[in-house]
């Protein structure tokens, strides 16, 4: 089953290669690499920097999502929740993989809003996520690693499902905005707001408990 996951990531790296490879011969010399909050792009780089950036950061990836289960330390192991770890890991190959062929579009001359594009996708991811924060136990790398819910996996339970709902109705509610045409600010303001409030929900919930002497 851990093989699969794998086997997936590897295979949406050699995707974005081959991709890349296919419409080399038709990019220009210089080819756009990030866009500012208007849309506009505001760095170029040679064609060839698209075989080692995106496809470099996916292998990168893919190689810590390999190692965090290892350095996890007793009784915050990843192995507990290692299919969601995993799905996790999917969803942000899944983004990187997508940001790349837009970047691929764009540097083909295609009408790309890569503003509007982007912010969609990362709604999308944080919608995913939201589907299975419930399922990620207490550790130090994926989900809402904050003190407080380190420090209680009452709170940490808590949180994360808390924290699901957040993500999941933040998420649909951003890439609403965006299919909406929204102004740019409203879907990544949606974004803050469903992820930094389990934050503070988390603080309020272990303070809660320490008063009724739960803890």
């Amino acid at each position: 089953m851990t093989r699969n996951y794998y086997i997936v990531g590897a295979a949406l790296i050699v995707a974005v290669l081959s991709a890349t490879a296919l419409v080399y011969p038709y990019l220009p010399a210089r080819v756009p690499m990030h866009w500012n909050t208007l849309g506009t792009v505001d760095q170029w780089g040679a064609r060839w920097t698209l075989f080692a950036i995106t496809p470099g950061v996916m292998v990168a990836i893919l190689l810590l999502f390999s190692a965090l289960p290892w350095l996890s330390p007793k009784n915050f192991e990843i192995g507990t929740f290692r299919a969601t770890y995993l799905y996790t890991m999917l969803v942000v190959l899944g983004l990187m993989a997508y940001i790349h062929a837009l970047t691929l579009a764009a540097s083909l001359s295609w009408a790309v809003d890569m503003g509007r594009a982007t912010i969609g996708g990362v709604c999308l991811l944080i919608t995913l996520l939201g589907n299975v924060l419930g399922k990620v136990r207490r550790n130090f790398f994926v989900g809402i690693c904050t003190p407080w819910t380190i420090a209680s996996e009452q709170v940490w339970n808590d949180t994360h499902r808390f924290a699901a709902r957040t993500f999941f109705v933040g998420g649909l509610a951003g890439l609403a905005t965006v299919m909406l045409r929204g102004p740019f600010w409203l879907p990544v303001t949606v974004l803050l707001v469903s992820t930094l409030v389990p934050i503070i929900y988390s603080l309020i919930r272990y303070k809660e408990l320490q008063r009724c002497g739960q803890l």
